[in-house]
Order: C-alpha cells, then structure tokens, then sequence
C-alpha cells in the first residue's frame, strides 16, 4: 500500500519523509537491539549467579569485557538504525523550483446554475462540461489557467496557476446545489475574469476567457462587460451548452436521482435551451469564437485549435518545491558504525 510522503519541520528546516511505508524497518533494529540488550543482561546474570562472586564470573566468561560487549552491540545497533532511516529517504531544504514557459492566460468561465443540471446533454449540461474541461487542462503546454464559478453571482474558484492538478481538483468541486445565489450573471462573471487578468503578475500577450454556459442571462449587461475586456485586449471564446428546443430543468436528491422537475411561480415546468444569439455577440465583441456543443467532445476540440494559434509569451511560474536529498547523512554514519563495531573486540586481552 502506498503512502504520502510526510512533510515536518525540524530546527526551522523543512524535512519530508519520501518512503514512509518503510518505517517497518526502523521498529525492526530498535526490536532487535532490545533483544539484544536483554541478551547481555541475561548473560551477566547468569553467569554471576554460577559463578557466586565477579572474580569467577569473569573467569568463567573467557576474558569477555561486559564494556566492550556493550560498546561493540551499541555500535551494530547505531549502525542498523542509522541505515534503516536512511532508507526512508529523507530529505532537507525546500527550493522553488522556477520554470519558465511560454504560453497564454486563460481563464474558464463555468455556468454553475441549476440550469445546467438540465440532461438534454448526458450525464447532464454541468458534468459534460467539466468532463471535457479536464480533457482541456490536460491538454495545456505552459499556460496559465484560471476558474470562475457563477450562477446569480461570480466569485474565482481558482486563480491563475500552471499547476493543473490544483486547477482540476477545483474543477471537480463545482455543484450547482451548493451555489449561495442563483441565476446566470454572465456580466458579473466576465467582470470577475477581467479582474484576474488585471491582478496577475506578468500578464501574457494573449488573454482568453472560455466561457461555458447554456447562454441565459438574467441580469443584463453582459454586451458593456464583453466591450471592457476588448479594451483591455481579452477575447471572449463561447461555448454554448444546450439544445435550441429546451429541456426541463431536473430537481435531484441527495444521491443524484430525479424526483421532479422545476417549477415557474404559475406552477409552468421550467424549460431551459440555449441562447447562442447572446454568446454569438460577446465572442463578436472581442474577436473571439463561438462554438456550439457538438460531437463527442462537444466542439472542444475546435476551441483548442484556436487556442493555440493565439501568441504566446514568457511566463515565470513556481511549478513545484524541489527538496534535497538527505539519506547520506545517515548512510556514511550507519556504515561506518557498523565496520567499526565488526572491528571491535570483546575482550579485553589475549588469552
């Protein structure tokens, strides 16, 4: 069974333990060494009780010095044990580590309504869409991408990072249910990625925002929201999620299944469809592009294409800590405690 390196800090020094699962062996040499402690004790012991005075029980133990006997198991021990934690591959320091890439900023807009529960597309429009999301970020080279969750509101669900792990690990907390307002707020949401642009450090030449979302709007301004990032030189490419004829809008349980269907104040079921007008005129506004979901990869495959036709330019990013290995500091000692209890004799003087 695998298990996590383990992360300590040990006199203001970051340490990590890279081989945790081999802590067997450090619990085996401190058994045996006790053993072997208990051995010597038990000899001693033993022989005195034979021998009824130390003259004659160090006679009787051939000229062995109880000291040397005990330097000589220490020195073993001391020997196995430092080996044993070297063997748990510690290791010191903690560095950035600085990779310089070239690449684009992106920032994914993701429809977190419940409108987007909606199975016109299957398993439904939310999980599709972060699906193929995934298939996206794993496709990046040297970008930086960023998440923006909204419904009746935006906030940033992750900022600007090369670290795409982190991104789909937020990417895959994404729920609809556990939006505090709802609604579709395209105009907060394109405001909320312009102001991650604004905050980045070393901004790219090319800024995009992937905008994923069946299209509704319930608040309005999304066409001023879409002009201010022209300005500021981000194009806008649109996916739109959905089917032209419209779909019920689910209402699910706690394990996923469907135990009806949304309701208007009239008591009218709740149909949702794509309006790819609007999405048309926010990626005209910018120069950008507007795909419909379609196929298998529901037209992500094309959105790549023109993402990677855009400039790139330099980035600096921290993509990871890098840490020094350390288990020859416990190695050269362990080996060298180990010769010199083999060199070393138990008696104290030719016999």
């Amino acid at each position: 069974m695998s298990i996590d390196p383990i992360d300590l800090h040990l006199l203001g020094e970051s340490l990590r333990i890279a081989r945790p699962d081999r802590a067997w062996l450090v619990a085996a040499v401190l058994a045996c060494a006790l053993v072997g402690a208990w051995g010597i004790v038990a000899r001693r012991r033993a022989l005195r009780e034979l021998a009824g005075t130390e003259r004659l029980a160090a006679k009787l133990g051939g000229g062995v010095s109880v000291g040397r006997m005990i330097a000589k198991a220490a020195l073993g021990s001391l020997g196995l044990l430092a080996l044993s934690l070297a063997l748990l591959r510690p290791q010191l320091g903690e560095k950035a580590d600085v990779a310089h890439r070239r690449g684009i900023d992106l920032v994914v807009a993701v429809d977190a309504s419940r409108s987007m529960l909606a199975r016109d597309v299957l398993p439904s429009r939310i999980e599709r869409a972060k699906l193929e999301l995934q298939t996206l970020i794993d496709r990046l080279q040297g970008d930086r991408v960023g998440l923006v969750t909204f419904a009746g509101d935006a906030f940033v669900q992750c900022p600007l990072t090369t670290d795409y792990g982190a991104a789909k690990l937020f990417l895959r907390a994404i729920d609809p249910e556990a939006m505090p307002s709802q609604g579709t707020a395209l105009a907060e949401a394109l405001r909320t990625a312009g102001s991650m642009f604004r905050a980045a450090d070393r901004g790219a030449a090319s800024k995009v925002v992937l905008l994923l979302t069946d299209g509704e709007d319930h608040q309005g301004e999304a066409q001023a929201a879409a002009e201010a990032l022209a300005n500021d030189g981000v194009r806008i490419f649109a996916l739109g999620i959905g089917s032209d004829q419209g779909t019920p809008v689910p209402i699910l349980d706690s394990r996923g299944k469907i135990v009806g269907y949304r309701k208007d104040h009239q008591g009218n079921t709740v149909m949702s469809k794509l309006d790819d007008g609007q999405l048309r005129a926010l990626a005209a506004a910018t120069k950008g592009t507007y795909v419909a979901a379609a196929g298998a990869d529901l037209g992500m495959g094309e959105l790549v294409a023109a993402l990677h036709k855009l400039e790139r330019s330099e980035l600096d990013a921290v993509s990871g800590f890098q840490y020094g290995e350390a288990f020859s500091y416990l190695a050269l000692p362990g080996f060298l405690f180990l010769v010199a209890g083999a060199l070393l004799r138990e008696r104290g003087r030719d016999e």
